[in-house]
């Protein structure tokens, strides 16, 4: 990055130079002198355009430019055009404080409970004071990756795995405030931290997978075994209103057989204690029943196919 920003610089200053060249051979063949002040025209010319190439510089509105004076901080300049002293003054650092993102990882780290698991993760950051950056250490992007990396593996450490799966908003705020920590000497703020994926081996994940299987079997047969206690106790609740309303039994049985025989069954073997039982009348009085209902399916269906011949 610091590079492209330096040619970016260069190219203006080629810029500046060739224009003053120009500009010296304009005048001098306007002057029409004499050869040999032509030639020390011309060094004067040349002299002036490297010092003047040499001494503007151009920042764009992104960055600040870290100038030293015979070894000692000088100045910050930027953004547009500055100068400076050529020889006397040098820039080690041209310093970008727009809002930077770095990805970090941390590979077959032990958690708390002692599982090996590979974390990554993204840092937002930006420069708040290039001095500091500048001056303070000596290349604060490697410094910055390699806090966040140590800060990464002291946060797995300390948390349990399954807390790392669940609670990934409460680890990246952790991290953020420990890297925040770490590098707020340096001149940067770390904007956020994002914990984008937590593997785990796939041994664990297989047997996880199982857990979790059989804990959805056990809900299921709760609700089930829940279910079935709850019609038992309709089934209950229906029996002793039956035996006060000996009327209302009467009524359900024979709803009972007629929904049974009206749609499929023709025929019905009932024990005859269980004739007495509901109250249901003799067996001969049952059997007329049943014919009835077949009887009368029967005219259903010979009216059903007469109205399809026609």
């Amino acid at each position: 990055m610091k590079e492209i920003e330096m040619r970016k610089s260069n190219s203006f200053a080629a810029w500046i130079f060739i224009v003053i060249l120009g500009i010296g051979a304009l005048l001098a063949f306007a002057m029409n002198r004499a050869n040999m002040e032509n030639v020390w025209f011309g060094v004067i010319i040349f002299f002036i355009a490297v010092v003047l190439s040499a001494a503007i510089r151009v920042a764009d509105q992104w960055e600040r430019v870290v100038i030293l004076r015979l070894g000692k901080f000088h100045s910050l300049k930027g953004p547009g055009i500055f100068f400076i002293i050529p020889i006397i003054d040098t820039i080690p650092y041209w310093i970008d404080i727009r809002v930077i993102t770095a990805s970090f990882k941390a590979e077959k780290t032990l958690t708390k409970d002692t599982v090996p698991v590979d974390v990554d993760a993204v840092l937002f950051w930006k420069v708040v004071d290039p001095k500091k950056a500048a001056l303070d250490v000596a290349d604060y992007q490697s410094a910055l990756h390699w806090a966040s990396q140590t800060a990464l593996r002291d946060v797995i450490g300390k948390t349990m795995l399954s807390d790392m799966l669940e609670g990934r908003d409460k680890i990246s705020n952790e991290l953020r405030k420990i890297i925040d920590e770490r590098t707020e000497p340096w001149g940067v703020n770390v904007i956020s931290v994002e914990v984008k994926d937590v593997l785990i081996p796939p041994a664990l994940e297989d047997a996880m997978s199982m857990q979790a299987q059989a804990e959805r079997e056990r809900q299921a047969r709760v609700i089930l075994g829940d279910s079935e206690r709850q019609v038992a106790e309709k089934f209950g609740e229906a029996a002793k209103t039956y035996a006060n309303n000996p009327t209302a039994l009467h009524l359900r049985a024979m709803n009972m057989l007629y929904e049974g025989l009206k749609d499929n069954a023709t025929i019905v073997i009932v024990p005859s204690t269980v004739v007495e039982t509901m109250q249901l009348g003799s067996v001969a009085g049952l059997t007329a029943l049943t014919m009835g209902l077949g009887q009368e399916r029967a005219n259903k269906e010979k009216a059903s196919a007469v109205q399809e011949g026609e």
